[in-house]
């Protein structure tokens, strides 16, 4: 009997940990997908509960629902459509909020959140560094919390300089504190490619000629649109040249590919842009015809930079020539890059797309740049980010068609894929909206800001197709 009571208690010892176990084993484990989709909605929700109270509202009462909503979404998205004025609507309250929601959207829930825990001091668990990896698309679970400490600190240094850069005008013009406030509310606004301003119903229209004003907007813009991976490789590039003497050529090869493709796509966007624009408006009195030529390209390389997903403008949209919008309809879409602020489908997804189709024609099988092959994982996906962000496009234009008949499908097409791809210009139209029609903006700015890519994943996750690993029989089908 002694051994038997022995026995059953080892035995139940036993089935106590086998229990424990395969609780463990079951434990739900967060992904970045499952955290992104569902923590910018709740911030959305909570902002626009914030921005609706009368304290924050000059008027002293209660903003719509709808508008509030709104004004929460594009500031979470970091898009700039807004169906009120900020200059007018909000206390300095209200203005407060919405440059805590433009933060959070610009650095991302996941960033913000693991932040947190950093300045807690609190440990970051195995399941919490999967997800920076993952949000970051790194390779290696190395040096994840010093990424995200770098993101943090150096979005802040950038950031904090473009507020120092921008005070040098608002100050004299508007007094120390509002001029530093200015300063500060512009330049988070322009680095998160947000494109909200505070200064009134124009943009950053009346400082059209003002060269300052200009570059240190377009420079906050593109910093931020860059991607935070693509910093820090370039900050070892430039290690390499002028600490360590390693020569260009040298420095030029040690560069991923990724920043290679960023910076190539970059550069031909903007001046392929600037000219196509240019050549366009040049003698339309509505946008470029009345200024001078210095101005006139200067406002030219502005649109070409704020359609990389900022939304402040310096020239008339509604004014643009039909042949102009469809210019920025193409280059709003691509958007910035990877891992950044800005939104689109992103330079590197083109030039996947681009050079699969260069590699094709030359008779290569696989897709190659610069010595390198790009796997064929990363075509497929650049596939599906493009064709998601069309039929997202193309939805979104026949839904703001029939809700709002009156709109052109121009106007339309230009509205839709500036809340797809988050970037805040508008022809004139979205103040005007109807209530289902602002509602369709706010699911567009939603589903653009989590991205085109998000939502399928999602969905391939739950149905469990990631681990098939079936091979079919092969069948010729003939195509084009």
């Amino acid at each position: 009997m002694p051994e038997m009571r022995r026995k059953r208690k080892k035995t139940v010892a036993e089935f106590l940990r086998d229990m424990q176990g395969k609780e463990e084993r079951h434990k739900k484990k967060w992904t970045s997908l499952q955290i992104m989709v569902p923590g910018f909605l709740c911030i959305i929700l909570f902002g626009a509960f914030l921005l609706m109270l009368p304290i924050c509202n000059a008027d002293g009462a209660w903003l719509n629902f709808t508008d509030a909503l709104f004004t929460a979404c594009t500031c979470v998205c970091v898009t700039g459509l807004v169906t009120v004025v900020p200059a007018v609507q909000f206390t300095l309250l209200g203005k407060l909020v919405m440059l805590f929601l433009i933060q959070i959207g610009g650095w991302g829930v996941i960033v913000c959140a693991m932040w947190f825990l950093v300045l807690l001091k609190r440990r970051i668990s195995l399941n919490a560094r999967v997800i920076i990896r993952d949000y970051f698309n790194m390779d290696t679970m190395s040096g994840l919390v010093r990424m995200l400490i770098y993101v943090v600190k150096a979005s802040l240094v950038v950031e904090g300089a473009g507020a120092v850069c921008y005070s040098f005008y608002f100050v004299p013009h508007y007094g120390l504190l509002r001029g530093c406030w200015y300063g500060i509310f512009h330049s988070v606004s322009a680095f998160c490619n947000a494109g909200i301003d505070i200064l009134g119903d124009a943009s950053l229209a009346p400082f059209r000629g003002n060269v300052w004003m200009n570059l240190v907007t377009m420079a906050l813009i593109l910093l931020g649109g860059l991607g935070f991976m693509v910093w820090r490789d370039l900050t070892g590039f430039l290690k390499r040249i002028f600490i360590k003497k390693d020569g260009l050529r040298k420095a030029v090869r040690e560069l991923q590919l990724q920043t290679k493709l960023v910076v190539v796509m970059t550069a031909a966007l903007l001046v392929l842009g600037t000219l196509l624009i240019f050549a366009v408006e040049q003698d339309n009195p509505e946008t470029l015809g009345s200024l001078p030529l210095g101005q006139k390209w200067m406002a030219a390389l502005f649109q070409s930079v704020t359609t990389r997903t900022a939304g402040f403008f310096t020239i008339s949209q509604g004014g643009l020539r039909e042949a102009s919008k469809m210019i920025c309809c193409v280059l709003m879409f691509i958007g910035g890059s990877p891992v950044g602020t800005a939104g689109g489908v992103k330079t590197v997804t083109a030039a996947v797309l681009l050079l699969t189709c260069w590699s094709i024609l030359k008779g290569h099988r696989d897709t190659e740049c610069f010595q390198r092959k790009i796997a064929d994982s990363t075509v497929r996906m650049a596939v599906v980010v493009f064709l998601v962000g069309l039929m997202l496009t193309l939805v979104g234009t026949i839904g703001i068609s029939v809700l709002e008949p009156e709109v052109s499908a121009m106007e339309g097409l230009y509205e839709v894929v500036s809340a797809t791809a988050t970037v805040g210009l508008t022809a004139g139209i979205t103040p005007g909206l109807s209530t289902p029609g602002k509602y369709l903006i706010i699911l567009l700015m939603y589903l653009g800001r989590i991205g085109p890519i998000t939502l399928p994943m999602m969905m391939a996750a739950k149905l469990g197709r990631k681990k098939d690993k079936r091979t079919l029989p092969e069948e010729h089908i003939v195509v084009g």
